[in-house]
């Protein structure tokens, strides 16, 4: 009976994964059809954009689509694998033997627990690496968007490897030690701890993290400087710093974002944002000052709304949950017996990747949905907000321009738009661009 209930437990984290990837396929198979079957450029783009430019975004979505296929096939078929055949105590076992050649014994859960994460991420990223490679030098190289050397890209993912080692390690460590010393509480202290480290590594990014990847020139005394503090100023937003990242090393894809959460804040234009002669592809790209300006009404826009502050909280608020969960769910030794863990063996880490990412799947899948419609009603805000700065101009202009650069094509399915898009479509911000505006002059 034993056995049934623990084949129970795999069966149904299989079926609901399996369930899943059916879904986003048949979401995926929907958008690909529009690519394929949809040639007209809509009406409020004819303007700005070309029959070739509104090609190139229908051929690179096709593309984009059926690798997208094909990895998450590939990914499923893994996963069962990797839970079909017990392949979690697998690789605990195997970190147990490697702890024993340097005398750390069986015990010593949270340096096994390290050992093990190591030697998970380090599979994660070896079983990834040929669609990472794939998609930098095939994909996004037949499409113009790829400017990494072999080199470059080598360095840029080890440095990733190492640096998620040296961040999740000792942050899973001290959650382990607070879950093994916490008591009853410890679902507080954990929470509590984690919201620390959140804080602590938004707070490093900009300046100690983003730089290891990337190279930051402050923007040069000028027009377009003098514009964006006056834009600040306006504000009321305590800026410490202009930007500029050279993105272009990576991608000729563009963006801009502003950081820091306490205190001065810094706004970073990429490179690629900026207007230039593109000699390669002998035509202009990036936005014009004024477009720039823009794009940071809207940017700023998150900012006088709050839109990260509430992201923080809701984020906590689920973490909060999730450690509930956890709470309730991690002592029950059938989640580890299932695994193919003895009866006793019951490892911290184990019990977290079991109860927070497949127990809890679902309930993981629901709110990301929720989050995404929410993503997209902030951003229809921060558009609201650059319209009430006297941007809509500006702004729509930018927009349709990032699109084109980004060979972002224009119509999507609802269906697929809804469960996937953390930005409204491109039509859909026009539209509202254009109805507040007029809205603005009515008033």
């Amino acid at each position: 009976m034993m056995a049934i209930n623990e084949s129970i437990i795999i069966l149904l984290i299989l079926l609901f994964s399996w369930g899943e990837y059916l879904w986003e396929q048949y979401l995926t198979l929907r958008q690909l059809k529009i690519y394929q079957t949809n040639n007209d450029i809509p009406n409020d783009l004819k303007e700005m954009l070309n029959e070739e430019s509104f090609k190139k975004a229908r051929l690179y979505g096709i593309d984009r689509s059926k690798f997208k296929i094909v990895k998450e096939f590939y990914s499923i078929i893994l996963t069962t694998i990797i839970l079909y055949n017990r392949w979690i105590y697998v690789a605990w076992n195997k970190s147990e033997n490697i702890a024993a050649i340097f005398n750390i014994a069986a015990d010593r859960e949270i340096i096994i627990s390290c050992v093990f994460m190591t030697f998970v991420t380090l599979f994660n990223f070896i079983v990834n690496m040929p669609f990472t490679i794939y998609s930098t030098f095939v994909l996004e190289e037949k499409h113009g968007f790829n400017k990494q050397t072999v080199g470059f890209f080598v360095k840029d993912q080890l440095k990733s490897l190492l640096l998620s080692l040296v961040i999740t390690l000792p942050i899973i460590s001290v959650a382990i030690y607070i879950i093994m010393l916490g008591g009853n509480m410890f679902v507080v202290w954990l929470w509590l701890f984690t919201t620390l480290a959140t804080l602590v590594l938004l707070t490093i990014y900009p300046s100690v993290i983003a730089p290891l990847f990337d190279k930051f020139v402050p923007l040069p005394e000028g027009s377009l400087r003098k514009g964006i503090e006056s834009l600040a100023s306006r504000l009321h937003f305590s800026l410490s710093q202009i930007y500029i990242v050279e993105g272009s090393k990576r991608s000729a894809h563009s963006n801009a974002y502003f950081s820091g959460l306490f205190g001065a804040k810094r706004i970073v234009l990429f490179d690629t944002l900026l207007e230039k002669y593109d000699e390669e592809k002998k035509k202009t790209t990036g936005c014009t000052e004024s477009e720039i300006l823009g794009v940071l009404a809207h940017e700023l826009g998150h900012w006088s709304c709050s839109h990260i502050y509430k992201s923080i909280v809701l984020t906590e608020i689920n973490l909060l949950l999730l450690f509930t969960g956890f709470g309730l769910l991690f002592k029950y030794s059938m989640l580890y017996t299932s695994l193919g863990f003895p009866t006793g063996q019951e490892p911290i880490i184990i019990g977290l990747i079991v109860v927070l990412q497949m127990i809890l799947a679902p309930y993981n899948s629901v709110l990301s949905y929720f989050a995404t419609a929410l993503s997209r009603k902030f951003e229809f805000e921060a558009d609201n907000f650059a319209v009430s700065l006297n941007y809509p101009n500006e702004l729509r202009s930018a927009l349709i321009k990032l699109g084109k650069d980004n060979l972002d094509y224009p119509i999507y399915d609802k269906l697929y738009s809804s469960w996937y898009h953390s930005h409204p479509t491109l039509l859909h911000r026009i539209e509202n661009i254009n109805n507040q505006t007029i809205s603005k002059k009515q008033d």
